[in-house]
This record gives structure tokens, C-alpha cells and sequence, in this order.
């Protein structure tokens, strides 16, 4: 089992920043691909971003590539989110999510953490 605790949402006004973090609690954190998702107002909920394990590959969408970056700290467990230039259709819950090498889907998700972004 892994547990998954998102922080760091809130309000930002559009053009700004802000950080998520989403910590872990399984010690094996290197070995998952840990990703975050997002599911705006009325909408499906959509992968923004993905970082395999250790230092492997990193995944964007294409409407936050250039502004979203996905990092990750195994010595912490935590993976983060850095969000600039924030655009209001970037408004969503904002959910991190993990998911062991080889499985095909992610298995553990957080509770999601709520990013509003106002025009």
C-alpha cells in the first residue's frame, strides 16, 4: 500500500506560481512512477505530468509543457509540482498519483488538493 498526501494549493491570480507536493509513505518510493493529475470543473480528469523512477524520463501535456515542471526527491519521498504562469484554465483539483514499474495504471492516488486560478 501506498499512502499519498497532496499540500501546497490554493489561489493564485493568472501569471503566477505555485508548488505542489505530494508525499509518500511507502519506503520503496524510487522504484514507482509517481504522476499528477488534474480533473477541472465538469471535466474528466486528465494526467498533466509523469516522472519515472530515479532519474528516468519525465512526461507532459501538452497544454502545460514549458510551464509545468515534475520533480521528484526520493531521499524524502515526495514528488512536486512547480506551476508557472498560471492560466485560469489550468483551475482543477489537482491529484498526485503512483503506480508500481510494469503496471499498466496508477493504483494509488491522493485525496487532491484544490488550485484555482483567477482571471
Amino acid at each position: 500500500q501506498v499512502q499519498l498526501v497532496e499540500s501546497g494549493g490554493g489561489v493564485v491570480q493568472a501569471g503566477g506560481s505555485l508548488r505542489l507536493s505530494c508525499a509518500a509513505s511507502r519506503r520503496t518510493f524510487s522504484l514507482l512512477t509517481m504522476a499528477w493529475f488534474r480533473q477541472p470543473p465538469g471535466q474528466e480528469r486528465e494526467i498533466v505530468a509523469a516522472a519515472s523512477r530515479g532519474k528516468g524520463a519525465t512526461y507532459y501535456a501538452d497544454s502545460v509543457q514549458g510551464r509545468f515542471t515534475i520533480s521528484r526527491d526520493d531521499a524524502k519521498n515526495t514528488v512536486f509540482l512547480q506551476m508557472n504562469t498560471l492560466k485560469p484554465e489550468d483551475t482543477a483539483v489537482y491529484y498526485c498519483a503512483a503506480k508500481r514499474a510494469g503496471d499498466a495504471s496508477y493504483d494509488y492516488w491522493g485525496q487532491g488538493t484544490r488550485v484555482t486560478v483567477s482571471s
